[in-house]
């Protein structure tokens, strides 16, 4: 099967020049949402972690059932806001504004080595902030997993020498 093909772009959102890749048409097929995280748990099965974090909001749907597979946990990355009691937050930069995620304090426990999982790899912002709350957190990025990465954005160079694994590499 050709996931590829089951990713939706949506030209010029959600800004002029931003070709988006929806993902809500792949996770709407039965068979391709299955063999999306099959595949995604081949490429994650020998790293040595403790813990999925995933940012929200598309991170949850691909983190939770790769946490599963994997049989580890999974930590919530959430917008500012969402999360009750003390959190820990990061504010960072998107190819078409800004934003921030936060986490609860303690989720991720000093020492752990977390896989961070999330649908697309763009610019890397997203990745970046993600990587800073579980430093600050006391954890370590043991591996980063993607979907989709979307090439000549220069965002895996931003990402130094954690591992990162991606099932499709798309032209931006």
């Amino acid at each position: 099967m050709d996931l590829a093909s089951k990713v939706r772009v949506i030209k010029d959102f959600p800004k002029p020049g931003i070709n988006f890749r929806d993902i809500t048409t792949l996770l709407q097929d039965a068979e391709a949402f299955k063999k999306t995280v099959d595949a995604l748990v081949e490429l994650c099965k020998d790293m040595q972690v403790d813990v999925v974090a995933c940012p929200e909001a598309r991170g949850f749907v691909l983190g939770a059932p790769l946490a599963y597979a994997l049989g580890k946990g999974v930590v919530l990355l959430r917008k500012p806001g969402k999360l009750p009691g003390r959190t820990v937050c990061y504010n960072y930069e998107l190819e078409y504004g800004s934003d921030a995620l936060e986490v609860h304090e303690g989720a991720i426990q000093a020492g752990q080595k977390v896989l961070l999982v999330d649908d697309v790899l763009a610019t890397g912002g997203t990745v970046a902030a993600a990587v800073e709350l579980v430093k600050k957190s006391g954890g370590e990025v043991a591996g980063i997993a993607f979907l989709i990465e979307l090439l000549g954005l220069g965002a895996r160079e931003k990402l130094g020498d954690y591992p990162v694994v991606t099932l499709l590499q798309l032209e931006a």
